[in-house]
């Protein structure tokens, strides 16, 4: 009895000694999209960071590729992922319960982080396709993104702000966007929508192995979609940045965010944002995208939840915020 005591208080004592260590090891996810876009390289570039510091801080950030931003803020909701790369229009619509997020209602508890890089929406067409327009996809095969996707969420409110629907095209594709670059070649579909930083290997890609052809999106539809919406911009995806498209092309766009919930802790968030933040120099250098970036906006720009206390805290610091 007295053994069996023993050993009762002595498992019991080791316990509490490997309690702490045990502890501190917190693992974090943070939701991205396909491996060949930015949002799996930010990802990556945030994981590097925070995981630098491991050791101090006892958090072990990893990247999961994903269905992409609809799909990580019902994973945040879940809490089957900590945080998630997410379009500035699909951040807006799941705060609100608008949109794609309308069944489920809104999501009062999201938070932003900060917002990344611009996301130009991307029309990509064969070039034996003679397509020079968005109107010219009228009956063509067309991709409009895996459903899931703020691709997808973005393709549909284009298409109702234009009167169309998907029976306009002869084939309306919903392959993720690791698949349209090869099927754009393989002449399976004529073209492709996606919202994605540049410049990009999964533009890249197809531009390089079948002469794939950049096609504006402007127009009075263009205008009035922009002027009603606070989350999106017109912008251009620079002349010459992908071979055989000299021309700067017109297009309009939302803004990378990344963005959590109030169920991840305030020491967690603090941790990543300052890994960010005291290693900036080396995050922009991590990935074309991000080389023009600057602080004071990514607290701003695009975010239309709340600041996650965690990051606000560590905002306030460093004297960006009040």
């Amino acid at each position: 009895m007295k053994r069996a005591k023993l050993i009762a208080v002595t498992l019991s004592a080791i316990g509490l000694l490997a309690g702490p260590a045990v502890a501190q090891q917190k693992f974090v996810t943070i939701g991205t999209g396909g491996v060949t876009g930015v949002y799996y390289a930010a990802g990556g570039a945030i994981c590097r960071l925070l995981n630098k510091d491991r050791q101090s801080h006892g958090i072990r950030c990893s990247v999961e590729s994903t269905g992409g931003s609809a799909y990580n803020i019902n994973a945040i909701r879940t809490g089957d992922l900590d945080f998630g790369m997410v379009q500035s229009d699909v951040h807006y619509n799941a705060l609100k319960g608008t949109g794609a997020f309308e069944k489920d209602g809104a999501f009062g508890e999201l938070r932003s982080v900060f917002s990344v890089h611009p996301e130009p929406f991307t029309v990509l067409t064969r070039r034996e396709a003679n397509i020079n327009s968005f109107e010219d996809l009228k009956g063509k095969r067309f991709n409009i993104g895996n459903p899931g996707s703020g691709t997808r969420a973005s393709m549909e409110q284009l298409l109702a702000a234009m009167g169309w629907s998907i029976s306009d095209f002869s084939l309306a594709s919903e392959l993720k966007a690791d698949e349209h670059g090869p099927a754009l070649c393989d002449n399976k579909i004529d073209g492709f929508f996606y919202a994605v930083g540049h410049p990009s290997a999964n533009i890249q890609d197809p531009v390089t192995t079948c002469n794939a052809k950049l096609v504006p999106l402007k127009g009075p539809v263009i205008d009035k979609l922009v002027e009603e919406h606070p989350y999106f911009a017109k912008t251009k995806i620079p002349g010459g940045l992908y071979a055989g498209n000299p021309d700067d092309i017109e297009t309009y766009g939302v803004l990378a965010t990344l963005v959590s919930s109030t169920a991840a802790s305030e020491e967690t968030v603090y941790q990543l944002v300052k890994a960010v933040f005291e290693n900036f120099d080396e995050f922009k250098r991590l990935h074309p995208a991000f080389a023009n970036l600057e602080p004071e906006n990514m607290l701003k720009d695009g975010l239309s939840a709340p600041l996650h206390d965690g990051a606000l805290k560590y905002y306030k610091e460093k004297g960006w915020m009040k």
